[in-house]
C-alpha cells in the first residue's frame, strides 16, 4: 500500500453486500464519494456550505475497477491523491483490505465546479488545494 494524502478507515456492513455476500459495487463509490466528502472537511470545506455560497461541485465522470471483493466484517481503508488538471478536480482513489492491504478497488473521479449557475475553471479549488 503506497502512502496518499488522506485516508479513512471503515468496515463493511452487512447490508452492503450481495447475494454473493460480497459488497456490491455500488457501494465502493458510495465508499470513494464519502472520503472525498471528508477529505474537503479535513480542510475547512463542506459542500453544505458551499452550495449555500453558489458553488456546487458535480461529478462528471467515475472509472471504478474492482480487483479484491471485500465481505461483511472486513475493515477497509479508503484512500485518495488529488489534481487539478484543466477545470477539472481528478481524485485517484484506492480502497485496500486492511488486514493484508490487498488493493480492492481504485477508482479515478473527476469533478467540475459551477458557481452560480454556471460552469467554471475550477478557482475554487485552486484556494483549497492550497491547504496541503
Amino acid at each position: 500500500m503506497k502512502e496518499h494524502i488522506f485516508s479513512l478507515p471503515f468496515k463493511v456492513r452487512d447490508y452492503e453486500c450481495d447475494l454473493q455476500g460480497v459488497v456490491n459495487n455500488s457501494n465502493y463509490q458510495r465508499y470513494m464519494e464519502h472520503t472525498r466528502h471528508e477529505f474537503l472537511e479535513s480542510l475547512g470545506e463542506n459542500f453544505g456550505a458551499m452550495h449555500d455560497k453558489g458553488v456546487d461541485a458535480f461529478v462528471s465522470r467515475v472509472d471504478i475497477q474492482f480487483k479484491s471483493s471485500l465481505r461483511s466484517g472486513d475493515h477497509f481503508i479508503s484512500c485518495l491523491d488529488v489534481s487539478k488538471q484543466g477545470i477539472k478536480l481528478v481524485f485517484d482513489q484506492y480502497i485496500y483490505r486492511a488486514s493484508d492491504k490487498v488493493l480492492s478497488a481504485k477508482g479515478r473521479v473527476e469533478i467540475v465546479v459551477v458557481e452560480q449557475g454556471k460552469l467554471t475553471r475550477g478557482e475554487y479549488f485552486d484556494e483549497v488545494l492550497k491547504k496541503l
